[in-house]
């Protein structure tokens, strides 16, 4: 990634997520940035688990934050490809998640949120 210092983006990223602070946040997003994760599709059943566009992060993620108010990341590693990030961290309930960010411009287009599965039950998940 050479648009950018991808370890002070990641510092950014981990700093605004424990404060909270979504518009911090969404400032690193294209405005028709798409996201995926199981717990969106937890959270909010309509949507697959696909989130388009800044308005809609910001409300599931205003929900998110609404239902795990002690939400907090460490981080364990980050790893760099070709104007993508893979940020691996430790969750408020201590379950290692990578997100997966693929940039454009220096701004995230899209994101992925990954969670650990049991190989023994391919269907849990445990976000």
């Amino acid at each position: 990634m050479t648009t950018f210092d991808s370890a002070t983006f990641v510092a950014h990223w981990r700093d605004a997520w424990n404060a909270h602070d979504l518009d911090a946040v969404l400032v690193h997003f294209h405005d028709d940035a798409a996201f995926t994760s199981p717990v969106a599709a937890s959270l909010l059943p309509e949507t697959g688990g696909v989130i388009r566009g800044k308005a809609a992060l910001r409300a599931y993620w205003e929900e998110g934050l609404r239902r795990i108010p002690d939400l907090h990341f460490t981080i364990e590693a980050v790893f760099a490809g070709i104007d993508t990030l893979v940020i691996q961290y430790i969750n408020q309930k201590g379950v290692s998640v990578s997100e997966v960010l693929i940039f454009d411009a220096g701004l995230v287009r899209e994101g992925h949120g990954t969670y650990p599965m049991d190989i023994d039950n391919p269907a849990g998940a445990n976000g």
